[in-house]
């Protein structure tokens, strides 16, 4: 078992707190398609990304912009497969709203969409790719995690899934706990801890006088 203390716990979105493989990968496949392009190449990158940047990367000749605007609309309409993760429920229920965030690479209304639909609580701000110049495995989106939540990036341990936020997220100078849920342990070796499933992690409120959590990682 490992243990970390913190003032504020930042969680990625997808991957971690909702299942959205099948919609993703739905998405992206159709318009690969469309596209006359590697669904599977594509997909091996986006998880983890902001769809403009995928765009960007694999059709460069495209207006990405518009291209991405057009992907969330798609994702935000197709809710079929959006499950939550076991576990998400209980430990964001077990926090205090000021306390925690989602810093995600998707926008604030795909994000919304989503933890609605599966009936987890909002944050009270959310990080999302409205917010940032820079996606993932930039570190400006964990930065300003930490920032709404009003804590230094060393007071901070992330829960992220993919090789790309975890990068983001040790670029910040925070701490990193990965779950094991889309990516081999292999590929999230950068991470501080790895989780089995988000059930695998436990958190405390700690007394006054102290780091305000307490974060346990069962082996």
């Amino acid at each position: 078992m490992k243990t970390f203390e913190c003032e504020a716990i930042l969680f990625d979105l997808d991957g971690v707190l909702v299942d959205s493989t099948a919609v993703v990968a739905r998405t992206w496949r159709d318009w690969a398609k469309e596209k006359g392009l590697d669904a599977e190449r594509i997909l091996e990158v986006a998880h983890g990304r902001r769809a403009a940047e995928v765009v960007r990367l694999f059709a460069p000749d495209l207006d990405a912009d518009v291209e991405a605007r057009e992907l969330e609309r798609i994702e935000v309409e197709d809710l079929e497969g959006v499950l939550e993760i076991k576990g998400a429920r209980e430990l964001l229920s077990s926090l205090p709203p000021d306390g925690w965030t989602v810093v995600t690479s998707g926008t604030r209304a795909l994000a919304s969409s989503r933890m609605e639909h599966v009936g987890l609580p909002l944050p009270e701000r959310f990080v999302s790719a409205d917010d940032v110049e820079n996606g993932k495995p930039h570190p400006e989106a964990y930065l300003k995690g930490a920032e709404v939540l009003g804590a230094r990036p060393e007071e901070c341990v992330v829960i992220e899934d993919a090789p790309s936020g975890v990068s983001s997220a040790k670029s910040a100078a925070m701490r990193v706990i990965a779950v094991a849920a889309t990516h081999d342990q292999d590929d999230l070796r950068e991470a501080d801890a790895v989780a089995a499933s988000l059930v695998s992690i436990q958190a405390t409120l700690r007394a006054a006088g102290g780091p305000r959590f307490e974060l346990r990682v069962m082996g």
